[in-house]
């Protein structure tokens, strides 16, 4: 398990089944980095619409292995929180905002 500390202070876990998730994504394997970054200097968090206690970390990465693309980072803020999953994507995700980068 790693753990990474998020833009508000927070621990958040990745567990190595969620990793091994991640990374059934080949654009994903050795992106861990990314991750930590995406998770600390997020240049946009916002709550999912669907489960309040789900945050969307978005970074903007202009070279990633599928080109210039945001890194998503998903995570279940419990009590421990963790990573659901991360993945490269062009478009966000609706839901409210709560960090924006200027």
């Amino acid at each position: 398990m790693i753990v990474f500390q998020e833009k508000f202070g927070k621990r958040v876990r990745l567990t190595s089944e969620r990793q091994s998730h991640i990374t059934r994504r080949p654009e994903m394997i050795s992106q861990r980095a990314k991750i930590k970054k995406t998770l600390a200097e997020p240049e946009i968090v916002r709550r999912s619409p669907k489960d309040p206690d789900v945050h969307l970390y978005y970074r903007r990465y202009k070279q990633s292995p599928v080109s210039d693309k945001y890194l998503l980072v998903v995570v279940k803020m419990t009590k421990s929180p963790f990573v659901i999953t991360a993945f490269f994507t062009d478009k966000l995700k609706p839901g409210e905002t709560l960090w924006l980068s200027r």
